[in-house]
Formats: structure tokens, sequence, C-alpha cells
């Protein structure tokens, strides 16, 4: 102890001393709201709300072991920004937590008004009032300079004594009264305001998740980006000379009404529905159909374009059982030749690992254990369900040979073909078509009474490779699958 400096007013504890070593217990208690006379007092909380007045403290209790150190700590000053202006304090995190909570009252009553208009809730008479307030600020855009006058007149006019008299119009209009500026901890409008905040941070979450995808296309981590940027730069020199050929006013318009169209309830209900199974899913299958071959070809090599291409297809089989829990592609089986009578092949050229480019099947009840005995297997090379080449499995299970002469081009994998070209009806997402028990009456997802315990449904998927010719040009006669 000759290196530690020890206060004179220190003493030594003795070892049998164990409780003065112990932290003593801390009572913590929130400090009241000071208001004058004048005020209302504030209510009785009762036990059930006293665990909401001490939430800000349990939200933040997980903090405690956040460092308080290095670009953590506050910068006064006049050139400090607001995001650093006080250091981080586990202490004032929970009073501006109590205090935003309180007061935060009035903007999530705006919000749910201005929801109420874009949505239809109050009636079309009140939301096509403000289309028209907004169309006639588009045909004379410099009355928008007179909206802050505009909207004091307004609050003066709301909060005049002749009309706080009168509240009972907004009752029966179904107008909730605005909340006070500021509000009590604990009470009914205090835990109102802390559910919007718990809302709101969801929808920022979920907006974010839908984003989240996105990003790697923008950052680089996608061969895509590159194409993006070039589409991006050429679209934007396309634009310069038509932006001065746009009506600013009428592009405002349809721009400023178009979310009042989208958000009425017969656009949500029933016409978007329809646009977007007839018009727009089809339209965006086929187009990320093309984009893939293009990607494909352009990675093709020169001995694949001086030589003859073609298409083989496989056939994926599944059958629905309410009782099964089967995760498809369990299983490892191997796959007889396809257009050959090998199994397995030895040849390097005929060998073929197929990955899945869709990945495993999750959906509960669907199997290929579920096929009765006697119909198609699981994989088979015909439409009509004969040929059958496996019993089971995944498609990055299967492997093959081709006929000889023939070898699946290196640069690509199987795919599902997700527009359901084979058929007339289309396919699902994941390209599947459904059927009844007898593999009869195709369509894009399954009836209601095939789920019966009378009734039966399957469904099944077409997966497409390339090939190209490899053998001598004398040689080749062809080949029979397209």
């Amino acid at each position: 102890m000759d290196y530690v400096d020890i206060p004179s007013v220190a003493h030594r504890l003795s070892p049998g001393d164990v409780r003065s070593t112990q932290p003593q217990p801390r009572i913590q208690t929130s400090v009241k709201p000071a208001h004058s006379s004048a005020t209302p007092t504030e209510p009785t909380i009762s036990p059930a709300k006293s665990m909401l007045s001490n939430l800000p403290a349990m939200l933040l209790a997980s903090t405690a072991g956040i460092p308080t150190a290095g670009n953590l700590s506050g910068q006064r000053g006049p050139g400090a920004l607001i995001s650093t202006r006080d250091p981080l304090s586990i202490p004032i995190t929970t009073a501006n937590f109590r205090r935003f909570v309180s007061k935060v009252g009035p903007v999530f009553w705006l919000q749910d008004r201005i929801e109420e208009i874009l949505t239809w809730k109050r009636g079309w008479k009140v939301t096509t009032v403000w289309m028209a307030v907004y169309a006639f600020l588009c045909f004379f855009p410099e009355l928008t300079l007179l909206i802050p006058n505009a909207l004091l007149v307004a609050i003066l006019l709301r909060t005049h004594p002749a009309q706080t008299a009168d509240a009972s119009q907004d009752a029966r209009d179904g107008i909730p009264p605005a909340p006070p500026p500021q509000v009590f901890e604990g009470t009914a409008v205090w835990q109102a305001n802390l559910q919007c905040i718990q809302n709101l941070m969801g929808v920022v979450s979920d907006v974010d998740d839908a984003i989240l995808p996105i990003l790697p296309h923008l950052t680089y981590q996608t061969p895509y980006t590159p194409l993006l940027l070039t589409t991006a730069i050429v679209t934007l020199l396309l634009s310069i000379p038509l932006v001065y050929l746009i009506p600013f006013r009428l592009a405002a318009l349809f721009m400023g009404l178009l979310p009042f169209f989208f958000t009425h309830p017969f656009t949500r209900s029933t016409l978007l529905p329809a646009i977007i199974s007839t018009v727009i899913i089809p339209f965006w299958k086929t187009g990320f159909s093309w984009f893939h071959k293009v990607l494909d070809d352009d990675k093709l090599g020169d001995k694949h374009w001086r030589t003859q291409l073609r298409q083989v297809e496989v056939f994926e089989n599944e059958r629905w059982n309410p009782n099964s829990r089967e995760t498809s592609g369990s299983t490892a089986p191997t796959m007889s030749g396809l257009g050959g009578t090998s199994f397995l092949g030895s040849s390097p050229q005929g060998a073929h690992d197929i990955t899945s480019a869709v990945g495993k099947n999750n959906r509960m009840g669907w199997g290929k254990s579920n096929l009765k005995s006697g119909e198609r297997k699981a994989w088979t090379r015909g439409r009509d369900g004969w040929s059958g080449i496996a019993e089971g499995g995944d498609i990055s299970c299967l492997n093959f040979d081709l006929d000889e002469g023939w070898s699946f081009v290196e640069t690509e994998d199987w795919r599902p073909d997700i527009t359901g070209s084979w058929l007339t009806c289309r396919a699902d997402d994941s390209g599947w078509i459904y059927t009844n028990d007898a593999w009869l009456d195709p369509r894009p997802e399954p009836l209601e009474e095939w789920k019966t315990p009378t009734g039966g449904m399957t469904r099944r998927r077409r997966w497409t490779h390339r090939i190209y010719y490899t053998g001598s040009p004398t040689d080749f006669k062809g080949f029979e699958f397209e």
C-alpha cells in the first residue's frame, strides 16, 4: 500500500465489517410538476396505473451500460448541434422522455385529423373540400404565401370563447377534442400519448424493414448497382429537356390528388387489387424473367454462342396434406439420365450439380411424400406427369447426365418459371400452379373446397436450364427437349 495515497480522514475496515461495504438502498421518487393554485390538482393515480408511471425508467434501464466518453459528451456553445447539445445521460433522457410524452399529444391529434381526411374516413364531402382547396392553390400558387396568416386566423377563431362554449358540434361530427398542451403523468391522456409513440415507432421500423432490401443495390453490394447507376444517368440526361415541356401546375395537381385516389375505399378494396393481379404482377414477372435472361446472356462465353443452345425442363410435383408438416428438400436422391440411360455419370462434362434459386419450401402441408402410390413422381420430365425421374428431394440434391455431346451452361443454374408460361393460367410468386386432386383445373391459387377433408389439391412447378452442344457439328442431331 506504499504507492497508494490514503486520505487522512479514512479509517481501515475490520474483516468482519461486511454491511458497511454494501451500497445503501436508493429510493427513487418522481418530482411533482410545479403549478399554481389556479391549475387543477393532479388526479389520484390508481395502483393499476402506477406501473405506467415508471415506464420511462423501465424502458431506459437497459441503457445503463452505455459509455459516456468520447463523442457522447455534450458540446455547449453557439455552434453546438441539437443532437450533441447534452451528454448522454440516463437522468436527462428520462426527464426529456417524460416531458415529451406529456406534450406530444397535439402533434398526434393533428396527424389523426390529416389521416382521416386523406383516407376518406370523415366522408366524401370533407375530403372533396380539401381536394378543391389544393386544386385552387395549384392554379394560383401565389396564395400559398397567405397560408401562415390563414392558419393563425383559423386557430384564433377555433379558440374563441363563443366556439369553445359550444363543443357539441364537434361531438356530432365525430371529431375528438384537442388534447391539452400538457398532461399529468399516469392519466388517460398521458397513456394515449404513450400509445401513439409506441405505434409510431412500429411504423418507422416497418418502413425501414421495407426499404432495407433495396439498400444493397444502392451501396455496390450487388452486381445490379452499376446497371442502376447507368440507367439513372441516362434517364437524368433525357429528362432535362422534358422538364421545360411539362406544365408545372397540372403536374402538381395530378401528383397531389393521386394519393386521394389510391386511399379511396373503392380503390383499395376493388380497383387496386384487380390492377395488381391482372396488370402489375404479370408485367413484373415478365420483366424480371427478361432481366435475368439478359444477365445470363451477358455471362455466356464464345463457346456458347458458336454452338447450338437448347433448354431442358423438369417439373416438381407436390400434394397437400392438412396433417403434414413436411419441409421439401429433406432427402437427396439421385436422378436418372435426362435423355440418357445412365445414373450419375462419371463424365465431367455431363455431370452437373443443381443449386436451387428459390430455396427450400417451408409451407405447411405441402410435401412430395404426400403423393399417392401409383401417381406421378416428385420430379418428372413430361408436363403430363409421366417420365418420372426422382421420388423426392429438393432440386439442389439432383444430379443427372445429358445425351452425348450436350452439357449444361456453366454460368447458369436451374430457375423456376415464375410466369407459368407453360400453361394458359398464371402462376403464383414462386412459380407454382395449383390443381385439384386429379391434377386438373389449373389455377394460380387453390380453391377453398380443395382444402376440405373430402377434397384434395396438388401443385406443380416448372424448372428450366439451358444446355449447349459440345460435340462435332457433323454429329449434331438436335435435342428432343425444348
